[in-house]
């Protein structure tokens, strides 16, 4: 009998990498003491209430945008984050992303090399 070894790379757990980003962001933040993880646990909850997400969430876009949201809301709130702020780191995200040919870095006009997501 021969054993068969599955070759087959796994499923990735995240289906973005800003998912992961902001999922990791948000352990970071709350291992730091910036939240316990309690408060973010009602936190998220009331922001997926808001928006009436009561399917099942498979981690996709949607379940993240509101996970991003909750984290906004904690950081302006605590006044780690200024709104005006992450607006305009948005809006700038956005143009660099769309004059950036397919395949490129997306880079901020005043960032480094190094802070860049690829496509």
């Amino acid at each position: 009998m021969t054993d068969c070894i599955d070759l087959a790379a796994p499923e990735p757990v995240f289906q973005e990498p800003w998912h992961a980003q902001a999922f990791a962001l948000t352990v970071s933040l709350n291992e730091s003491g910036a939240f316990t993880w309690a408060d973010w646990v009602g936190r998220f909850s009331q922001t997926l209430k808001q928006h009436g997400l009561s399917k099942d969430l498979d981690g996709g876009d949607d379940y993240f945008a509101a996970w991003l949201e909750t984290l906004e809301q904690v950081l302006e709130e605590s006044g780690a984050a200024n709104p005006a702020e992450r607006d305009d780191t948005k809006a700038a995200w956005t143009r660099a992303y769309l004059s950036t040919p397919h395949g490129q870095p997306v880079k901020l006009p005043d960032q480094s090399s190094t802070s860049s997501i690829s496509d």
